[in-house]
C-alpha cells in the first residue's frame, strides 16, 4: 500500500471520528434539552393550582371545583343575597353565590371580595387544617377573577369596617369554597372599567397613572362592562323610574298597553323615519304610538299607556 493511500484512509477515519463527536455532542445536548423541559413541566404542574382537592387533604369535602351541573337532583341548599348579609345575622353560617371580585393571598390566609350585582362582602381565609387547608388557600388563590363561586362560611363582625365592600359591617369566615363556573381571561380589569373620570384626573394630578378601559374595548366586551357599577345603577335607576310611572298610572286606573313597532308607513308623516324592507315589502319603525293609543280609546280602553321605545 503506498504513502498516498495510508494518508486518504487516515483522512477518512479522522472526518469519520469527528462525525461521530459530532452526533454524540448533539444527543447530549437534545438529552439536556429534553430534561430540562421535563423539570419546567414539573414544575409548572406544582406550582399550579389545584381545582381538585388531594386525597390526603384535610379539609378535601370543604372545597374543589362542582362537576357540571346538570339538574339532576334537588340539593336544598339555601343561598343568602348578599345584599342581606347584615349584622342582625352574626353567628350565623351562611352560602353565598357570586362573583369573584378580587383575591389576595398572604402566606397561610386569602382575602376574597364576592360581589352579586352592586353588592360586595369579603370573605376571609386563615388555614388551620381543621376547616381550612393550605391546599385550599392556595386554590382560593388561583381561582380567575370573575368566576363563580359559592362560599360558605359564618358570618362576623370585623374590628374595622371594610370600606372596600358594601356590606362593611360584616365579613364572612371561609368555610367550604366551591367554584361553579371558572372564568376565561379578561380582556380588561373590571376595577379599571369602574374608575371615573374623576378618579383618573385626580390621580393625574397626583402623579398617578391610573389604567382606562378605552369605549370600543368595552363595547366589544359588552356583558363584561355592564358588570361595572355604574352601569348597574344606571339600569336599576331606569327601571325605578320606569315602576314609579307605571304604578302611579295604574293607581289613577289606566291600563298598559304594548303596541307594534313593525309598522307599514309612517305613523306621523315627515322625513325623519327609518325605513326598510320587510319579506320584500315596504316597512317603517314607529315614529309614535299615537295611532294604537286612539284606536284604544274607540275600544273602550278608555285610559292607556306605554312604556316603550320610539324611532325618529
Amino acid at each position: 500500500m503506498s504513502s498516498a493511500d495510508g494518508l486518504a484512509e487516515d483522512l477518512e477515519a479522522k472526518a469519520q471520528l469527528k462525525e461521530q463527536q459530532k452526533a454524540e455532542k448533539a444527543a447530549a445536548k437534545a438529552a439536556k434539552e429534553a430534561a430540562k423541559a421535563e423539570r419546567a413541566q414539573q414544575r409548572g404542574v406544582k406550582q399550579a393550582a389545584p381545582t381538585q382537592p388531594d386525597a390526603d387533604d384535610p379539609c378535601a369535602e370543604n372545597w374543589g371545583d362542582y362537576p357540571m351541573v346538570q339538574s339532576t337532583e334537588i340539593t336544598k341548599r339555601q343561598w343568602t343575597r348578599v345584599e342581606g348579609l347584615t349584622p342582625e345575622k352574626t353567628g350565623q353560617e351562611v352560602l353565598v353565590r357570586g362573583r369573584l371580585y378580587t383575591v389576595r393571598g398572604k402566606g397561610k390566609s386569602a382575602f376574597l371580595m364576592i360581589r352579586q350585582r352592586t353588592a360586595t362582602v369579603q370573605a376571609v381565609m386563615f388555614a388551620d387544617e381543621q376547616k381550612v387547608s393550605k391546599g385550599m388557600v392556595k386554590y382560593a388563590c388561583g381561582i380567575p377573577k370573575e368566576s363563580i363561586v359559592d362560599v360558605g362560611g359564618v358570618l362576623v363582625q370585623p374590628q374595622q369596617p371594610v370600606e372596600s365592600a358594601t356590606q362593611s359591617n360584616v365579613e364572612l369566615q371561609v368555610t367550604s369554597l366551591r367554584v361553579v363556573s371558572r372564568a376565561a381571561a379578561l380582556p380588561f380589569e373590571l376595577m379599571d372599567a369602574a374608575r371615573s373620570e374623576g378618579e383618573i384626573h385626580a390621580a393625574a394630578e397626583r402623579g398617578e397613572i391610573l389604567a382606562t378601559v378605552s369605549q370600543d374595548v368595552r363595547l366589544d366586551n359588552r356583558a363584561l362592562d355592564l358588570r361595572t357599577p355604574a352601569n348597574q345603577a344606571i339600569f336599576k335607576l331606569q327601571s325605578g323610574v320606569c315602576q314609579l310611572f307605571r304604578e302611579a298610572l295604574l293607581d289613577k286606573g289606566f291600563q298598559e298597553i304594548h303596541t307594534p313597532k313593525l309598522i307599514a308607513g309612517t305613523s306621523e308623516g315627515g322625513a325623519a323615519v327609518f325605513r326598510f324592507d320587510y319579506m320584500g315589502r315596504p316597512g317603517c319603525l314607529a315614529q309614535s304610538p299615537q295611532l294604537y293609543k286612539q284606536m284604544a280609546i274607540c275600544a273602550d280602553f278608555e285610559r292607556v299607556f306605554e312604556i316603550g321605545p320610539v324611532f325618529r
